[in-house]
């Protein structure tokens, strides 16, 4: 669709999966203009429609859209038609026409796809801090299963990204000494490494992050609240 600002994943197979930006939306204000969550304050008809447009633009059926109540958590569920609220983090399918979305507005936002030709399958991870400690990607990987492959969206970069020591000292610990420099955490490489342990055949980063980008992305770190939130978006068909 036309002003609907996007970035595919070009991934063989009969998948479409697509991360957004926040511009070719009706939402206004601090939420202006795609913004896709509906939890952040925004007027409900206005985010419904941004919804629509953005699987208008992956040409995917809105009312069989299926996304969480995400809560910075291990959990990944199997996408329902038209089934919204549901507690986690993530979800998968491997039937066609059901668009799954997953939200991001400095946390990653991963999309996963099945490369086993005749088993597809997709899955979305709304992956912050937390939820990336606590095995969301794991969990991801493993609800798919078969042969995987990964594809880490836009979300804050190292160079935005300042942590404290309890965070720091974790992801240390878990990813390696070099995902911490100075005082700002390297979530992209934090995420690929999280991918590819739990056995991803191959990863694919945008690198590009939302706190440099306030003309493309929404932001928590750089505007904080009311902000919008943008995603990924994938389906099979």
């Amino acid at each position: 669709m036309s002003g609907v600002a996007l970035w595919e994943w070009p991934i063989d197979g009969p998948y479409r999966i697509t991360f957004s930006g926040r511009r070719g939306g009706v939402s206004e204000g601090p939420f202006a203009s795609l913004n896709l969550g509906r939890a952040l304050g925004d007027d409900p008809e206005r985010v419904d429609e941004n919804r629509r447009r953005l699987c208008a633009a992956v040409n995917a059926p809105s009312e069989r859209l299926a996304l969480n109540f995400q809560r910075h958590s291990s959990i990944v569920n199997r996408a329902r038609p038209g089934v919204r609220g549901t507690p986690g983090d993530g979800l998968w399918t491997d039937e066609a026409d059901v668009p799954v979305l997953a939200l991001g507005a400095d946390c990653a936002v991963i999309a996963l796809a099945r490369t086993n030709r005749d088993r597809p399958a997709v899955g979305v991870l709304h992956a912050g801090r937390i939820g990336l400690l606590a095995g969301v990607v794991e969990a991801g990987v493993r609800a798919l299963g078969g042969r995987v492959t990964g594809a880490i969206g836009p979300s804050i970069g190292p160079c935005c990204y300042e942590v404290g020591k309890e965070v720091a000292e974790p992801f240390r610990a878990r990813f390696g000494s070099d995902v911490v420099r100075g005082r700002t955490l390297d979530l992209w490489t934090s995420a690929e490494r999280a991918l590819r342990e739990a056995g991803c055949r191959s990863i694919e980063r945008f690198d590009l992050c939302t706190a440099c980008n306030p003309d493309l992305f929404f932001s928590y770190r750089r505007d904080g609240k009311p902000r919008g939130g943008q995603g990924v978006i994938a389906v099979v068909g």
